[in-house]
């Protein structure tokens, strides 16, 4: 079966260069629907049998749009443990406040997973992030276990990023090594058995007309 992982439309605080975790939500920009659409004209083709989404509602909406724009009748179910990291102190501040405040752990954050010290900030760590995920695509791989079978994933970049790598057996300290993930991509995951998983496509925006900014890659 495969997995087609979506990132979430673009946001306000993406726009901004703010991070935005579990406890922060800020409003879909107006381009991103346009986004969501394209996505939904690019997967037409394949057959869905369930879609998934964290119920944060950046990642719920980007989730129904899609579904809709799919013209097939297919379920969406919400799951928290597809949520984005909960960032503790960090949540909601520019990424330049932070450098200037928590320099250590974003430096962390972004190039050193293994090293990331969520304790001191209050917020999750990489670890922690892939051990609520893995147990949610191993139910939604359960519950659509034919070999024909695709569902789409629905979620957010610093946490699909954790979780796809770890689902290919990327170490700890290399999670960040294949790059970021850009708000309404794909990413494509193929598996039999629901513990071993073979990429077969890293963040696809090949349909996207929009040019890609920086800050729409976490």
């Amino acid at each position: 079966m495969k997995l087609y992982f979506i990132r979430h439309g673009k946001t306000q605080w993406n726009l901004e260069g703010r991070f935005q975790g579990a406890g922060g939500d800020s409003p879909l920009l107006t381009e991103s629907y346009q986004q969501m659409v394209q996505v939904g004209h690019f997967l037409r083709d394949t057959s869905f049998t369930h879609a998934y989404a964290s119920p944060i509602k950046r990642a719920r909406v980007t989730a129904r749009r899609v579904v809709r724009e799919l013209h097939q009748r297919v379920p969406l179910t919400l799951m928290s443990r597809l949520e984005e990291f909960h960032l503790g102190q960090m949540e909601g501040m520019a990424f330049e406040d932070v450098r200037k405040q928590f320099p250590a752990e974003l430096d962390a954050f972004r190039n050193h997973p293994d090293r990331y010290d969520a304790a001191s900030i209050g917020g999750e760590t990489f670890t922690e992030v892939i051990a609520r995920m893995t147990p949610a695509i191993q139910t939604i791989v359960a519950a659509n276990s034919r070999p024909t079978d695709n569902v789409l994933v629905v979620s957010h970049g610093a946490a699909l990023n954790a979780e796809i790598n770890a689902l290919l057996g990327t170490p700890l300290t290399d999670l960040r090594k294949r790059g970021g993930i850009r708000n309404t991509s794909v990413t494509i995951l193929e598996t039999t058995d629901g513990q071993h998983f073979d990429l077969i496509d890293w963040n696809d925006t090949s349909f996207l007309t929009a040019a890609a900014t920086p800050t729409d890659t976490i």
